[in-house]
């Protein structure tokens, strides 16, 4: 079987997540980390519910949720870096990994939507 590296990528950064979750946690900043944990885990649930979609168009629905997932995701990361909750080491961190996601799912879609069209 082939290996889903969208699937394997979303579900490590998710682990990443609710790490970074309980930290800021320890921090007692409950507010701005429960936004990031909900959306940085729902970019790869949403991935998951596209493995199962119902026709193309659907799966192209559900991974443009994560896609939008994906960029509130990354807004939370720079919010929290921004406001001094995350240090530069932690930021440089998980920037890359939620930026490879973006670019993935937005390849993901073009192509989708490309192979619809014939």
């Amino acid at each position: 079987m082939k290996e889903n590296i969208i699937k394997n990528k979303s579900f490590d950064f998710a682990l990443r997540i609710v790490k970074l979750y309980k930290f800021l946690c320890d921090k007692k900043e409950l507010v701005l980390s429960k936004q990031l944990l909900r959306s940085g885990t729902a970019i790869g649930a949403l991935i998951r519910e596209a493995e199962h979609a119902e026709s193309k168009a659907d799966f192209i629905h559900k991974m443009a949720i994560s896609l939008k997932e994906a960029n509130e995701t990354e807004y939370w990361i720079d919010l929290l870096y921004e406001s001094n909750y995350l240090d530069k080491t932690a930021y440089k961190s998980i920037k890359p990994d939620i930026q490879e996601l973006l670019k993935l799912l937005i390849s993901i879609i073009k192509a989708t939507k490309q192979n619809a069209k014939k």
